[in-house]
């Protein structure tokens, strides 16, 4: 499982960025509170994505 962490406010309608995200990785998930849960391992995946969609770079950890 592939967990993406919010941390502080959030000013974007995270289910749809969910959908997003599920599509660029192919996987199913859910939304829970501030996170996004992806099935499988897809942390170099979310990255690039997050990077795309206008996450700065020095704001990911990734975590085994």
């Amino acid at each position: 499982m592939t967990v993406v962490s919010f941390l502080g406010s959030i000013d974007m309608n995270l289910n749809d960025f969910a959908t997003k995200a599920k599509k660029f990785c192919a996987s199913g998930g859910t939304v829970k509170k501030n996170t996004i849960e992806l099935q499988g391992d897809h942390r170099f995946k979310i990255k690039k994505f997050l990077i795309e969609n206008g996450i700065p770079e020095e704001n990911i950890e990734i975590r085994k």
